[in-house]
Formats: structure tokens, sequence, C-alpha cells
């Protein structure tokens, strides 16, 4: 009895290995390169035969300083990895809707860590950033600098303001708004200034896009009409025809650009 038990087990076994181990996922695949061979290849996309991004990860369009390059449409930020979209490095900043690293040192909303209540004045608020959060100085070594009781040495600039930290969503937006030459009370689209669940999202809003249009086209010396005609191309529809929102894809966007003005 025993016996005959141990070699049924041993032939359901092998018949399930087979079957959901070696069968099934060559079914997958096969199935996938047939319909689907693009995307489950990665979605590469090639110029002149080398590989320069996929349509389903975003990337940076930045110098070698890592500044954003103007005659690029830029992503929207990214917390994957230390430069961001490192896609082996996939996350969100994880960062709470009252954290001051993230929305900055907002008073009624932003939690004082000292008190673990809501702050009531920002000590550091600086003329163009009301909500500023400090930089930490360090010494030579990287190391955090504090005062002889302990307490952090925040940098500051020649004014005498305090440096703050460029990656808080109230940085973030007059950064935007400077670099895309916008006026100040110019409403900026959340995902311009907040990084994707994946970090790694390829789209942009319609309305990220439209405010990024004019310094493109100034920065390739292009009828803004033209700009626009590219990005409206390169929208793409809700998923299933009703979920998310539209989104433009920034690779191909820009890509767009360069062959629009290299032939």
């Amino acid at each position: 009895m025993i016996r005959r038990q141990l070699v049924t087990g041993f032939i359901v076994m092998v018949v399930m290995t087979v079957a959901l181990g070696l069968a099934y996922p060559f079914a997958v695949w096969a199935v996938s390169q047939v319909a689907f061979n693009h995307k489950a290849n990665d979605s590469l996309v090639k110029v002149n035969g080398k590989v320069v991004g996929s349509s389903l990860l975003g990337q940076n369009f930045t110098d070698s300083n890592g500044n954003p390059l103007p005659q690029y449409f830029q992503p929207r930020p990214s917390a994957a990895g230390t430069n961001g979209y490192d896609a082996s490095a996939s996350s969100a900043s994880n960062l709470g809707p009252t954290n001051a690293n993230l929305i900055g040192n907002s008073p009624g909303v932003a939690i004082d860590p000292s008190t673990g209540k809501p702050l009531v004045k920002n000590d550091y608020a600086a003329p163009t950033d009301p909500y500023c959060v400090p930089v930490q100085a360090t010494d030579k070594n990287g190391n955090d600098v504090t005062d002889s009781a302990g307490n952090p040495v925040y940098e500051k600039n020649k004014d005498g303001t305090y440096v703050c930290d460029p990656n808080t969503v109230p940085e973030r937006v007059l950064a935007y708004r400077q670099f895309n030459n916008l006026p100040s009370n110019t409403k900026v689209p959340v995902d311009a200034v907040t990084a994707s669940g994946s970090g790694l999202d390829p789209d942009i809003t319609i309305a990220n896009a439209d405010l990024q249009a004019a310094r493109v086209a100034r920065a390739r010396h292009l009828p803004l009409d033209q700009v626009m005609k590219l990005v409206k191309e390169h929208t793409t529809g809700r998923t299933l025809g009703f979920l998310g929102e539209k989104g433009v894809n920034v690779l191909e966007l820009n890509l767009a650009l360069d062959k629009l003005q290299h032939g």
C-alpha cells in the first residue's frame, strides 16, 4: 500500500513538474514571442541599430553633471536608485503625506520630529521657500556636522539664508517654474514634482508636457505649434479606454524631436 502511494506520488510530481515547470512556461514564452514580441523583449527602442532605451521605462535626459537638458522634455522625478530611473532599484520614496522631507516644513501639516505633532513654525523659512527643509552640513569626509550640544548644523548661503533640500515638493515646484520660465503663480502638475510608485514611469501627463513645450521649442529654435503637434502625436490613451489617464511617452517624444531636426 505504502509503495503504491509512493509510486503514485512520484508520478504526479513528475507530471506536474513537466506540465507546470516546463510546458506551461514554454507555452507562455512562445505565445508572447509570437503575439507580443516587442513588449515581451523589453520594448527596446533603437536608433541606427543602437539601443537607446525602452518605451516602458523612464530615463533621465541630463548632461554629465546631472543637469536637465533644456532641449528635451523631462520625465517626472524618480526615487529608484541614487540618480533615479535605476531599473534594478525600482521603488518609491515611501515618504508619507506629512513627511517634511516630501512636502517641506509646512506649518500645521508637516510633523515636527522633536514633538511628533504638526509643525507650528518653520524656523528655516527662506524668502523663496517658506517651507524650506535645511540641508545638514558635512565635513570633508562626508560626516554630518553637529554643534557642541549634538544638534545638527545646517548649510547656509552667502546671504545667511539656509540651503534648502532640493528634493522636497516646494523646491521642485520652484525649480520647475524657473527651468521652464513660468510665472510664479503657475500651477505645477503633481507628476512634475513627485515620483511614481515604481520610480520608472516612462510617461508624463499632458499638462506637464504642455508646460515644457515652450522651453523645448526655444532651445531647439522650433515653432511652438510644431512641438505641440509632436506632443499630441505621442500621447497615449487610457488603458482599455477607461483605466488611468492619458500620458505622453517622454523617450519617444524626445526621439521624434531629434529625428525632426537631424533627419
